[in-house]
């Protein structure tokens, strides 16, 4: 009986883990068939007397997807459904319209609260100041054109390596005062 008792202890274990073969799973059904199943596997005896007598039950053809479909309906019903009435969405709009007023009335205190300085007290040494920050930028901005100036010799050489030099229109002359406008 010990013996017997491992033996089934081993399958029962191998047949959880889905790795048992079908002789071994024909030997679990016969021995969970008989009266004398100790306490600790009467669900496991349970489980398999169902399978047994489900596996006898006949199926039929055109009714089985539909009553499968309409127990299992009936086993796990839907998840409660929640209708956005127009209670709801008044609530949901006035939450917002007090966020954003709050926002808006934290925001200006703010503003009061720490008003923006002027750095500078003369606006002569102001002007003089932005004067120097634009001509670095300028400076900036010239070598920047250089560069690009660069790219574009590059572009001709490659051209030209390639054959395709395309005839270059002379860049426009500046008229003088006076000349070439007519109305």
């Amino acid at each position: 009986m010990l013996m017997e008792s491992k033996h089934i202890e081993q399958l029962l274990e191998k047949y959880w883990n889905c790795e048992t073969s079908l002789e071994e799973e024909q030997q679990l059904r016969e021995y969970f068939r008989g009266e004398n199943v100790p306490v600790q596997w009467k669900e496991a005896s349970e489980v398999f007397r169902y399978f047994e007598q489900q596996r006898h039950q006949p199926v039929t053809g055109q009714t089985f997807e539909a009553d499968v479909l309409r127990k299992i309906r009936r086993e796990h019903p839907r998840g409660k459904v929640i209708s956005l009435t127009r209670n709801v969405i008044v609530r949901i709009a006035a939450g917002l319209i007090v966020v954003m007023a709050a926002t808006f009335f934290v925001r200006q205190e703010l503003r009061k609260s720490y008003p923006p300085e002027d750095t500078f007290s003369d606006p002569k040494m102001a002007f003089e100041e932005t004067k120097k920050a634009l001509m670095m930028i300028s400076k900036g901005f010239g070598k920047g054109q250089k560069e690009a100036s660069k790219i574009n010799l590059f572009h001709d050489a490659e051209q030209k390596v390639q054959g395709k030099q395309e005839k270059k229109t002379p860049p426009p002359v500046p008229l003088r005062d006076g000349e070439g406008r007519s109305l």
